[in-house]
C-alpha cells in the first residue's frame, strides 16, 4: 500500500536527529572510502548532467539522483519490502485541508549545492521555472521535455519564506508527492557562473547530490566523485568514484565485464548468465515496479480499435516460452501490475496463452495466417528497463504471426523512441506505426495507469501516446486523484486496472526483475524494489 501524505513530524524529527547524531560515523565512512566502480549502462549515451536528465529512468538512476536530488525521495535501503516516499530536500509536505489545490513544502536547512551556494525556496522556484515557464531566462526546452509531463497539474508556485514553498495545482491531485519526486534541482548560482548557458552547465554542473560530476564525455563516459560535504552524512558515498559508460549492446557489456573493463553491467543477456555465474561473477535481481508492454494506437483507422484483435494478441503470446528465453529473468504479465499487487483487482478477462481462442477472435475480425493484418511497431535495440528488446520483440513477432498478425519493426535509438512517445502517435515521426514498445514504471497510480490512458493527457499535455479516450476510465482517474482516503482510493485503482485488463488496452508481456552482473569486488549493494538505486552503501573490495 502506498501513502500520499507526508511522513509524520515524529519521523521527520527522528531523521533530523539521526543526521546530527551521525557526525562521528561520517569520519568513519571517509576512512573506509575508496575504490572506483565502473558501470556499463544499457543506454547509447551518457545521461545529460543538466538536472532533469534524459535516457529515461536509467538516466535518473545514474545521473538524476546521484548528482542532483528532488524534494521527495524513495527509501532504497531494503531489498525485502516495497519502497516508500521519504523526505529528501524537503523535510515535510502537506496539502492544505481547507484548500486541497494548495500544497506546502518545508525545505531542509543547511543544504549546499556543489558550488557552495545555498539551496533554498528561491532555488526551487527557479528550477520549476526552468521546466514550466517558457518566459524565464533559465527555461530549458531539453529539461522541460523531460520534466513537464511529470507534473501536469502544477499551476503555480512561490516561495512563502526562505525555506517554504507553496505549490498550487490546477485540480485536486492526491498523487502530487509521487510526481514531485521526479523533479530535481540544479544550481541557479552555477548556471549564472557559466554564463547563463545550459550547454556550458553540462561541462560544469552543480546539484546537491552525494556525487559530484568530475568529467563528462558524451557517448564515452562520465566520472562522478564522492561529495564529502553531502548534507546527509549517513549517505556520504564510500566509493571514491563512480564511472558511467554507455554500452547498448548486451554482448559488449558481457565482454567488458569479463575483460575487467567494468565492474557492473545492467541487463546481462540471458544466454550469458550461466557462464557468468560459473566464472565467479555475482548475479543480482529483485522484483520491482515494472511492466514491459506494447502501447497501442487508438486513433481513427488503427486496427487496435477492435477489441477482438487486442484480446487475440494478448492470448497469442507464449509468456512462459519467453521466460525460458530470458533465462527465467521475467515475470509473465497479466496486466499493468502483477496479480499479487493490491492494485490488480479482479478482472474478468484472463491474460494467458490460448491460440485457439486467439485465432477464433482474429477470424471474427476478418484475419488469418492466409489473410494477415499488417502492423508496424516502434521498438528500441536497448534502453532503460527495456530488458532484451530485440529478442523479445522477435519472439512476439513469431507468436503474432501464428494468429495472422504480421509485424514490421521500426528499430530506433532509445532516446528517439522516447521522443516519439512524448510526441504521440499522431506525430509525423511515428511514420505509420500503430504500436510502440516502452517499458513503464508502476511505482504509483499515476505512472502505472493514469498517464497512459487519461484523455486529458494526450500529447503535448502528457504521454497518452495512443490517444486513448474513455469517459468511464477518466471518471476513475479523477476519483483516484481526488481521494485522500487510502482505502477508498485503492478500490478506485483496482477498478481502473480491471478496465485496463478487461479492455486489453495494452499488449501485456512481462515484468522485469532487474538482473545485474557484477564483480565479486562490489560490496554493500542493496537491490531495492525500485527503479532507482542508492550507490552510497557500495564499496570496492
Amino acid at each position: 500500500m502506498f501513502r500520499v501524505t507526508s511522513p509524520g513530524l515524529g519521523v521527520v524529527r527522528h531523521l533530523r536527529a539521526g543526521v546530527v547524531g551521525l557526525a562521528v560515523l561520517a569520519a568513519t565512512l571517509a576512512a573506509q572510502a575508496g575504490g572506483t566502480l565502473r558501470v556499463a549502462m544499457t543506454s547509447s549515451d551518457i545521461p545529460l548532467p543538466n538536472g532533469q536528465t534524459d535516457q529515461g529512468a536509467e538516466g535518473m538512476r545514474f545521473m538524476g539522483y546521484t548528482v542532483f536530488e528532488s524534494l521527495i525521495g524513495y527509501d532504497l535501503s531494503s531489498a525485502d519490502k516495497p519502497t516508500s516516499l521519504i523526505p529528501a530536500l524537503a523535510t515535510e509536505w502537506k496539502v492544505d485541508p481547507a484548500n486541497k489545490l494548495r500544497w506546502v513544502f518545508k525545505l531542509r536547512p543547511g543544504v549546499k549545492f556543489h558550488d557552495g551556494s545555498a539551496f533554498d525556496a528561491q532555488s526551487v522556484v527557479w528550477n520549476l521555472d526552468k521546466i514550466l515557464n517558457t518566459k524565464a531566462e533559465q527555461f530549458d526546452p531539453k529539461q522541460s521535455s523531460q520534466g513537464k509531463t511529470r507534473i501536469p497539474t502544477v499551476a503555480s508556485y512561490k516561495a512563502l519564506d526562505n525555506m517554504t514553498v507553496e505549490v498550487v495545482t490546477s485540480e485536486v491531485n492526491a498523487l502530487l508527492p509521487f510526481q514531485m519526486a521526479w523533479i530535481v534541482m540544479s544550481s541557479p548560482a552555477q548556471w549564472q557562473a557559466v554564463g547563463k548557458n545550459w550547454d556550458a552547465f553540462l561541462r560544469a554542473p552543480s546539484g546537491t547530490g552525494p556525487f559530484k560530476l568530475e568529467s563528462y564525455l558524451p557517448r564515452e563516459r562520465a566520472v562522478l566523485a564522492r561529495n564529502p560535504a553531502y548534507w546527509n552524512q549517513a549517505r556520504v558515498p564510500k566509493l571514491d568514484k563512480l564511472v558511467l559508460m554507455p554500452v547498448p549492446d548486451p554482448s559488449a557489456r558481457v565482454a567488458a565485464l569479463r575483460a575487467g573493463q567494468v565492474d557492473w553491467i545492467e541487463a546481462p543477456p540471458p544466454d550469458a548468465i550461466p557462464s557468468l555465474k560459473n566464472a565467479g561473477f555475482a548475479l543480482v535481481s529483485n522484483v520491482y515496479p515494472h511492466v514491459w508492454p506494447w502501447h497501442l494506437s487508438r486513433i481513427e483507422g488503427s486496427p487496435w480499435n477492435d477489441i477482438r484483435i487486442r484480446k487475440a494478441a494478448n492470448l497469442a503470446i507464449d509468456r512462459e516460452g519467453m521466460k525460458e528465453l530470458l533465462g527465467g529473468m521475467m515475470v509473465p504479465a497479466k496486466g499493468m501490475v502483477p496479480p499479487n499487487s493490491p492494485w490488480f483487482g479482479k478482472p474478468s478477462f484472463e491474460v494467458k496463452t490460448d491460440l485457439t481462442a486467439a485465432k477464433a477472435l482474429m477470424a471474427q475480425a476478418g484475419y488469418s495466417k492466409d489473410k494477415p493484418l499488417k502492423v508496424r511497431s516502434i521498438i528500441s535495440f536497448a534502453g532503460s528497463g527495456q530488458m532484451q528488446p530485440q529478442v523479445m520483440n522477435e519472439f512476439i513477432q513469431q507468436n503474432l504471426a501464428e494468429i495472422g498478425i504480421q509485424v514490421e519493426f521500426d528499430v530506433r535509438d532509445w532516446n528517439a523512441l522516447l521522443s516519439n512517445w512524448r510526441a504521440g502517435v499522431k506525430d509525423a515521426s511515428t511514420k505509420g506505426a500503430t504500436t510502440t514498445n516502452s517499458s513503464y514504471f508502476s511505482q504509483d497510480p499515476f505512472t502505472a495507469l493514469i498517464r497512459h490512458a487519461d484523455s486529458g493527457l494526450m500529447p503535448p499535455k502528457g504521454t497518452n501516446w495512443g490517444y486513448y479516450s474513455d469517459k468511464e476510465m477518466d471518471a476513475l482517474f479523477d476519483g483516484i486523484r481526488t481521494e485522500f482516503d487510502t482505502k477508498a482510493q485503492l478500490a478506485l485503482i483496482q477498478k481502473a486496472h480491471e478496465r485496463y485488463v478487461n479492455e486489453a488496452l495494452f499488449l501485456f508481456v512481462a515484468h522485469d526483475v532487474a538482473p545485474r552482473a557484477m564483480s565479486r569486488k562490489v560490496k554493500g549493494f542493496v537491490p531495492p524494489q525500485n527503479w532507482f538505486l542508492d550507490f552510497s552503501s557500495i564499496a570496492m573490495d
